[in-house]
């Protein structure tokens, strides 16, 4: 059974740090680019980062260059986030997913070749 779950989130203060994973099983994750996502309430999903399947390429929306890195263990069959520096408008669900037969560009601009999601974790930025 093909899944990918997400942990670490929760509520921090801003300027405080944050390090999401995501854990696949049911396939191999080193064929796969894994992009992490975020919808904030009431907003559409949209693309935060993105790595290529062998780590060599990473994708970084505006907003979050400098203060977030995604990195991944293909061993571990593991992708992270580490967010550091964390704003209010850094709120909401984190979701990790996988893609095949796209750049890491359109995964994270359009869920181009987007074939597994998982179901999300929450993450709060509040004093």
């Amino acid at each position: 059974q093909v899944q990918l779950v997400e942990s670490g989130g929760g509520l921090v203060q801003p300027g405080g740090s944050l390090r999401l994973s995501c854990a696949a099983s049911g396939f191999t994750l080193g064929n796969y680019a894994i992009g992490w996502f975020r919808q904030a309430p009431g907003k559409e999903r949209e693309g935060v980062s993105c790595i290529s399947n062998t780590a060599l390429r990473t994708y970084y929306r505006d907003s979050v260059k400098g203060r977030f890195t995604i990195s991944r263990d293909n061993a571990k069959n593991t992708v992270y986030l580490q967010m550091n520096s964390l704003k209010p408008e850094d709120t909401g669900v984190y979701y990790c997913a996988a893609a095949a037969g796209t750049t890491i560009q359109a995964m994270c601009a359009y869920y181009k070749g987007v074939n597994y999601w998982g179901k999300g974790t929450l993450v709060t930025v509040s004093s």
